[in-house]
């Protein structure tokens, strides 16, 4: 008797749990708070449903390419590739972190996040016509971890398992309810065709052209040299509210250039349609043109409210020269940023001062009470600093004399075990001299490497530059084979999942990750924990800006620059909405207008 009265408590317990418990159905999953489009919404705010699908537009890419599967280490994608192939879930670009749903209509979630489900929509088909099922998502997941290029580990690896509910739904399982923000991006999976895949070996580069359920599919390509989209006419997201507006041009063709100046010329003349310029230098002296200055190109300074993240010269610290942090420190006053942006930027730009810049995650000042709670438990194993002094640069005069900076980087070498040799930095112990080499992929930044490299010439070091082209260094990148880079690591408003692939310790000896740095710091790797299951927004804020701290104060980057705005030209044939998005560019909105396409293509003709 005993035996059935507990079992109908359990029983009662269990029933009681499961009503108590509360699942969320909804259109949308915002990171913290709501969503800002509601159920009943028809379309962003940051598009025109005037807009027109027709036209014909060029644009560019710097390389080559060899692959189109872009979803393995191995090879190099062309540009626009991701067009065809859409995901679960996309977000907007007016808010920090939401998703809203695009293969699948509706997302169900338990509030304490510990599983997401999704369904489907039945519109949603591949480009041969079949529906995208759910044995498709198991086969993508299963496929990624398994074969999938290493990013996916890091980013999906709380993710317990993926089960097919139904034809049209599917069940992601989370192995703890710590990783709030894991029902969002498992959302953002690419979703592939399994009946596609199945038979073509996942780990090779291919360029037989692939089946996607995106807009565009691969009309045409010269290996290497162009590829050509078309809007696929019977795409089924068309009238998906979250994709009305976008995606307006007929066709797009990336036409590939050996380097920058180049294609900045193909540009100016007419054989490209939109450029974005990366160059501050080029900005200020390169557009005093005709084509300019009658209207016929575009020069505009878009403002954004973006994270600009980190651009730096990074240290592979795996080289045991770059191992002490004094000896990473001291290189540091060696970059004379001011009389760069003087004399090579024209004032462009603003120093780079945070992993978070231009964000409310930057840290700044000293820890406040909030941040010290993360980090005073580990008072005695990071930088004394931290605690005591506000993170700031290295500042001169914009003179390009800086003895009094090189005096303080020599102390700091001696004191890391350094001392000069008939000129030469030796290090006492292995009796190694200093010397190593920075690798590039551009030769327009040989300009601004060597006025640093004459700096760390003069306390002792020898350094070579060397540029490669970008197969060669995207290799070398993937395997760690470098002594120091240009490296720039893009966060968004809401960080997560993806620091372990960024500081994370078990990335640093995983090939193609994005710990180029080689960074193993137990303090790092706890608070990056701690950031993915904080538990609101703002203690991600808080958590953001501890780990800044210990990112900067351990001298793993030099930092650069950045500037806050998009520097974009185009020829005066688009027409765009008019109210600009906060965290993009936007630039699939826009659309041809054809009265202006006509009128400016005569006037490339004529000249």
């Amino acid at each position: 008797m005993k035996f059935f009265n507990l079992i109908n408590i359990v029983f009662f317990s269990l029933l009681v749990s499961n009503i108590n418990a509360q699942v969320n159905n909804s259109h949308a999953i915002a990171m913290h708070g709501e969503p800002k489009y509601k159920e009943n919404f028809t379309n962003l705010d940051y598009v025109d449903l005037s807009s027109i699908k027709d036209g014909s537009i060029v644009r560019s890419a710097i390389g080559t390419y060899d692959s189109f599967n872009p979803f393995i280490l191995k090879g190099t994608s062309p540009a626009g590739l991701g067009t065809m192939f859409e995901t679960l879930t996309t977000g907007s670009s007016d808010e920090a972190f939401t998703e809203y749903g695009l293969l699948a209509k509706k997302i169900e979630w338990p509030d304490d996040r510990s599983w997401v489900e999704f369904t489907l929509r039945d519109e949603a088909k591949w480009h041969d016509g079949k529906k995208v099922n759910s044995d498709d998502v198991v086969w993508t997941f299963n496929t990624l971890m398994e074969k999938g290029h290493p990013f996916y580990k890091y980013y999906y690896g709380d993710v317990d398992e993926v089960l097919k509910i139904n034809e049209n739904k599917v069940r992601f399982n989370f192995k703890n309810n710590n990783n709030k923000e894991l029902v969002l991006i498992v959302g953002q999976l690419p979703v592939l065709p399994k009946h596609y895949w199945s038979n073509i070996n996942f780990q090779e580069t291919t360029l037989d052209i692939p089946l996607g359920s995106g807009p565009y599919k691969i009309k045409s390509f010269d290996a290497g040299r162009s590829i050509t989209y078309e809007l696929d006419d019977n795409y089924w997201g068309f009238n998906i509210p979250i994709k009305k507006g976008k995606d307006n041009f007929k066709t797009i063709r990336y036409d590939y250039y050996k380097d920058r100046g180049i294609e900045r010329e193909a540009f100016k003349s007419g054989d490209i349609d939109f450029f974005s310029e990366n160059s501050s230098k080029e900005w200020a002296t390169s557009y005093e043109i005709d084509a300019v200055n009658e209207g016929l190109i575009k020069k505009e300074l878009i403002s954004h409210e973006n994270p600009q993240g980190m651009q730096g010269f990074a240290f592979n610290i795996r080289q045991k020269k770059f191992q002490d942090i004094r000896t990473r420190k001291a290189l540091s006053y060696a970059f004379d940023f001011e009389w760069s942006n003087k004399n090579l930027f024209y004032d462009a730009y603003t120093r780079t001062d945070s992993y978070f810049e231009n964000s409310e995650l930057a840290s700044s000042g000293l820890p406040s009470e909030e941040e010290l709670k993360y980090l005073n438990p580990y008072i005695d194993i990071l930088p004394k600093e931290i605690f005591t002094s506000e993170f700031k640069n290295p500042v001169t005069d914009g003179s390009g004399f800086i003895r009094d900076q090189l005096k303080t980087a020599t102390n700091l070498l001696k004191e890391a075990g350094w001392s000069l040799n008939n000129g030469k930095l030796q290090n006492n112990n292995t009796k190694e001299f200093f010397k190593f080499e920075i690798l590039l992929r551009s030769p327009a930044f040989e300009r601004i490497v060597f006025p640093f490299k004459d700096n760390l010439e003069k306390l002792g070091i020898e350094v070579t530059v060397r540029t490669v082209d970008s197969a060669q260094y995207q290799k070398r990148i993937e395997t760690f084979d470098f002594d120091m880079v240009v490296q720039t690591f893009s966060q968004s408003l809401s960080p997560g999942n993806e620091q372990r692939n960024f500081w994370g310790s078990d990335a640093a000896d995983t090939n193609g990750s994005r710990n180029v740095i080689g960074i193993k710091n137990d303090v790092i790797d706890i608070l990056i924990e701690k950031l993915i299951n904080a538990k609101d927004r703002e203690d991600l804020i808080t958590i953001t800006k501890a780990l800044d701290r210990v990112l900067l104060w351990n001298y793993y980057v030099i930092p650069q620059w950045h500037i806050s705005a998009y520097r974009v030209l185009y020829w005066d044939m688009f027409d765009q909405p008019k109210k600009k998005p906060k965290y993009s560019l936007g630039f699939d909105t826009w659309w041809i207008n054809q009265s202006k396409f006509d009128f400016i293509n005569s006037q490339r003709s004529a000249n």
